[in-house]
């Protein structure tokens, strides 16, 4: 649902004409994952091809991106009716998991929209997902630097005829050089927030490719100002209709792409394994891909990716569970314990995920020789790729949440905020 109305004085907008109750994928109504894999995973390698070459050169990922959304792969989650797939929750985070594996760049750019996709499906509004079903892609500019208090916003946004003007810089904006549109938070005078789905071509916007972080260096993640930017009122998002589990499908997106870092790590230890033929003296005397000591190394990365992908599918499961009890009119109190589950398991994936991605991409250097460093190679992206993206919503805090869950049965806030600290 949009609002049609100013939200500095209206209450909860009424559907727009467009809107419809539709059904959500199940497992009976979705396309087979070998229906999916054999649409996206053609354009995945050909997208693994160039990626350390990329890497090297900081090439970044406009014709990538797009031809994952000419294909549709933005609309994997939506309806058949408006253009989409039609999947479940559980087979597009398998699908990501794949995209990660090829490329974890694209998949951290596309969070924000996948993020956006479920809240338009949760709110029944088929006129933005006939806009995605079309091909369209968003990204994100969400987070404010300097000196803003925790849940702060300096970003205003005011009424200018009938439509309203946005001024603000974000930071952190993945993926929105890539994108048709932002979604961005502002505040009104009346101190409250409104989410606004900004045209990235408007008059005003503008994009800097400024991420200097050693990891995720492709994501398009850097500096977005809003210099007086006309949104109409249309592009305006009722924050009511959120999704009440989007903090943990933010989270998943982030597991499904450090299991997909964790995938290729596998392949590419395997590859270099395979492509070896020198030894040491001090070694076991046969080639390396014999060497039962390189292939327990590599035989412990595979276990690693394994579990990792089993942490993003049941979390993906639960996602769906929630999705369904509520389209089957569930009891609020199952539905929220539903929503709960997602929240939580997104979080133990994390603490455990975390982990094996780091891990894994680090051990991968033990079953190679010096060569394996070489900076044509780019084989040290996965750790970094992996570590930057472990530093989003820490783990360290994410594993006393849990553990105040397990004992006190303490359900926190399911909305994650930044900023300076009181009396800082």
């Amino acid at each position: 649902m949009t609002i049609t109305a100013d939200p500095t004085t209206a209450g909860p907008a009424a559907a727009s004409p467009a809107a419809a109750h539709f059904a959500p994928a199940t497992g009976a109504s979705a396309p087979s994952y070998a229906e999916l894999a054999a649409k996206y995973r053609p354009i995945f390698e050909g997208i693994a091809a160039g990626a350390a070459e990329r890497e090297a050169n900081r090439e970044l990922l406009h014709r990538q991106v797009g031809e994952l959304a000419a294909a549709g792969f933005g609309a994997v989650r939506v309806p058949r009716e408006f253009g989409g797939d039609g999947a479940t929750a559980a087979q597009f985070f398998r699908l990501l998991v794949e995209l990660a594996a090829a490329e974890s760049n694209i998949a951290q750019a596309l969070r924000s929209h996948v993020a956006f996709v479920e809240g338009r499906l949760y709110a029944n509004d088929a006129e933005w997902l006939r806009k995605v079903g079309e091909g369209r892609i968003l990204g994100n500019a969400w987070t404010e630097t300097g000196p803003v208090a925790v849940g702060g916003v300096s970003t205003s946004i005011a009424p200018d005829g009938d439509g309203y003007r946005i001024n603000g810089t974000k930071y952190y904006t993945t993926g929105s050089l890539y994108a048709d549109w932002i979604q961005t938070g502002a505040r009104d005078a009346a101190g409250r927030d409104i989410i606004a789905i900004v045209d990235a071509d408007a008059a005003g916007v503008s994009i800097s490719d400024d991420w200097d972080g050693f990891g995720q260096r492709l994501t398009a993640s850097g500096t977005t100002v809003f210099d007086n930017v006309y949104v109409p009122a249309s592009h305006l998002v009722v924050e009511a209709e959120q999704a009440p589990y989007t903090t943990g499908v933010y989270q998943l997106i982030h597991v499904a792409t450090l299991a997909g870092i964790t995938r290729r790590v596998v392949r590419d230890a395997a590859a270099a394994v395979r492509g070896r033929s020198r030894v040491f003296s001090h070694g076991n005397g046969v080639p390396p891909r014999e060497d039962i000591q390189v292939q327990q190394i590599v035989g412990e990365l595979s276990a690693k990716a394994f579990t990792a992908e089993a942490a993003v599918e049941r979390v993906a499961n639960l996602l769906q569970d929630a999705i369904e009890l509520r389209a089957a009119g569930a009891d609020p109190a199952a539905f929220e314990e539903a929503v709960h589950l997602v929240e939580f398991g997104s979080s133990q994936a994390q603490i455990v995920v975390t982990d094996l991605a780091q891990r894994a991409s680090s051990s991968l250097f033990d079953a190679l020789g010096a060569s394996a460093t070489k900076t044509e190679l780019q084989l040290d992206r996965h750790w970094r790729n992996a570590r930057v993206i472990s530093s989003h919503n820490p783990v360290v805090y994410k594993s006393r949440i849990v553990g105040d869950w397990e004992i006190n049965g303490t359900v926190p806030e399911f909305v994650w905020r930044s900023g300076t600290a009181a009396g800082s």
